[in-house]
């Protein structure tokens, strides 16, 4: 049975997490399911953006306890291919070049609060709740820390995995965890319109903002601007740019 549902609608494709009698457990399969769903999207041309979504109460509670006590008696090697495989998942939500947004309802703890770190953009409901709570069964939340310490810095990084508790999405919003916090039953139109909204934009330009965000992360003031430089250049290399400014100038 899969674990997830992929589907398109215009340039908008949504990946629902659909385990919700596991609150959205991963698993190798699913993890396996997951990293397919965002190949597949990066590759197909006409997605210009992605909506991670779940079925249930939870967003996702993580790695799927039953699956690694499972493991426990596995070599050092299966351990790498397993935990790896989740890493792959994260590298290719911030690889590809175009828009992730996650909208999150209910828990999002652990490997589910790393998805939700792995994407653009996180939507939660009001009533969400975060947590890296690996620590408090002498486990660490070690892939998930390159991208938390970047979204919220190191001291409130350290902070969430050391102690593993949870926060709602008012904290998280207020740490630089979570984009918007959207309360009531408006919450999955919302999170949609949100989406589509970037989908419908310029998909060269969302291309070039992606890359060049992400790679300013390995990079000093002057280097950084001058990639910025680059990147302005190739937009106004785009078709994108020419009908926008010409629509532009008639006004």
């Amino acid at each position: 049975m899969n674990r997830i549902r992929v589907e398109s609608d215009g340039p908008l494709a949504r990946i629902t997490l659909a385990r919700p009698e596991k609150r959205n457990a991963l698993d190798h399969e699913m993890v396996h399911e997951l990293l397919q769903a965002f190949t597949s999207c990066a590759q197909h041309t006409e997605t210009h953006a992605v909506l991670l979504t779940a079925d249930g109460v939870d967003f996702c509670s993580g790695a799927d306890l039953t699956a690694l006590a499972g493991m426990l008696d596995a070599t050092p090697e299966e351990h790498y291919a397993d935990a790896e495989a989740l890493g792959r998942v994260f590298i290719a939500m911030r690889e590809m070049p175009k828009p992730v947004i996650a909208a999150v309802r209910g828990r999002a703890l652990a490997g589910g609060a790393g998805l939700a770190t792995a994407a653009d953009v996180v939507i939660a409901h009001e009533e969400a709740h975060f947590g890296y709570p690996e620590v408090l069964v002498g486990f660490v939340p070690a892939m998930v820390m390159t991208m938390l310490r970047r979204s919220v810095g190191e001291k409130r990084a350290y902070d969430l995995v050391a102690s593993g508790r949870r926060i709602s999405a008012a904290e998280a919003l207020d740490m630089g965890l979570v984009t918007r916090v959207i309360g009531g039953d408006d919450f999955d139109a919302a999170a949609e319109r949100i989406a589509r909204e970037m989908a419908e934009s310029s998909a060269s330009a969302q291309g070039l903002i992606k890359t060049l965000f992400y790679q300013l992360d390995g990079l000093d003031f002057r280097d950084g601007v001058l990639a910025g430089a680059r990147t302005n250049v190739a937009a106004r290399s785009t078709p994108d740019f020419r009908a926008g400014v010409l629509r532009f100038a008639k006004h």
